[in-house]
């Protein structure tokens, strides 16, 4: 908290230290009715000081953020004939068992774009790209919410339009990188979108194509941008990576990390060995439709165990050299449909 200047103390009556720690010890949910107490504490509360301050106090919270399959307030439910299903953003608490809907994009009342992708950094959920849920074009749109404000917020658009590309996000900064753009031409460029001043910069190109890959940010370290295929080999999965060093700003290769054929598109983790997981794996009841999210030392995972068949949820603690059993979750049935895509927000 250096560079946090405090005029007035915090809590009438109490050393500044202390009344700090206080308020870094409100649950996130309490935080917007927090802010209205006065401009100190908003103005605190709105911080990304703050926000690391509580983050080293082991003050944060992982919860999980999916786009979840709505249909008219009951996922699978009867569906009418020719109408597109409708997604959302549920938020789910794995510490209180609580689920939540976001409110809508304000662009998209009816629905997110089709296939958008979700990061988080800094208490802050982006949701970028996908398809108009209407027309069914690429967009470039890129949304922002906050989870102190409870509002959504415009960012920069991207810098073009692609689909199915690998992201990731890591102190302020949402990384993407291959997928394929209007003419389905797999790409091997990469962005990065600055958070704080609303800026896109190019990075350098990875060493091939990476259409439908699937990105993993490791220790705040490095982006792995996992397996994927170039335009002429259109289904067929490479084994390879490329990893971007964050501190190095450098592309390195690496093969052999993923099983070749195999889509990786929301099926990649980091175990508690180090190595990358498929979370298609863990278990046959989640083979197939599979979202995996790690949520500290447990990982929520979702899938069926056959090609429409009914959709699962549950939690599995991560432990090393032992059988990771799923613990099933009973889960409000407007919030039990088919997870396009997740990623954990830390609070």
């Amino acid at each position: 908290m250096e560079n946090f200047e405090f005029s007035t103390e915090l809590l009438p009556g109490l050393p500044e230290d202390l009344g700090l720690e206080c308020l870094s010890g409100l649950p996130y949910t309490a935080h917007r009715l927090a802010s209205r107490v006065c401009h100190r504490w908003r103005d605190l509360l709105q911080s990304p000081d703050f926000y690391y301050h509580r983050k080293k106090l082991g003050c944060t919270q992982k919860v999980a953020c999916l786009v979840l399959n709505f249909n008219g307030g009951t996922v699978n439910g009867p569906k009418k004939p020719g109408v597109s299903p409708s997604y959302g953003i549920a938020v789910f608490d794995s510490v209180n068992q609580r689920w939540d809907r976001l409110a809508p994009v304000y662009r998209y009342p009816n629905g997110l774009p089709l296939f958008c992708q979700l990061a988080s950094c800094e208490g802050q959920l982006v949701v970028m790209g996908g398809w108009d849920p209407v027309s069914y074009d690429p967009v470039t749109d890129v949304f922002i919410y906050d989870f102190m404000t409870q509002q959504w917020r415009q960012g920069k658009d991207m810098p073009s339009k692609r689909s199915f590309f690998a992201i990731g996000a890591c102190l302020g900064r949402v990384f993407i990188a291959g997928g394929h753009d209007e003419n389905k031409n797999a790409l091997r460029s990469a962005w990065v979108y600055d958070l704080r001043k609303d800026e896109w910069s190019q990075l350098g190109e990875m060493s091939e194509e990476r259409d439908e890959c699937e990105g993993v940010v490791i220790e705040e370290d490095e982006f792995w941008v996992v397996s994927g295929y170039r335009t002429e080999s259109q289904g067929q999965f490479d084994g390879s990576a490329d990893v971007y060093g964050l501190k190095s700003g450098q592309w390195r290769r690496v093969e052999g990390v993923w099983e070749p054929g195999r889509c990786p598109r929301s099926c990649v983790g980091m175990g508690k060995d180090g190595k990358l997981v498929n979370w298609a794996e863990l278990n046959p009841a989640v083979r197939v439709g599979t979202c995996g999210i790690s949520l500290g030392g447990r990982v929520l995972v979702t899938g069926s165990g056959y090609q429409g068949g009914p959709h699962g949820y549950y939690m599995v603690e991560m432990k090393e050299g032992q059988n990771n059993k799923l613990e099933k979750l009973n889960v409000p049935d407007e919030f039990s449909g088919f997870v396009q895509s997740g990623c954990y927000a830390e609070i």
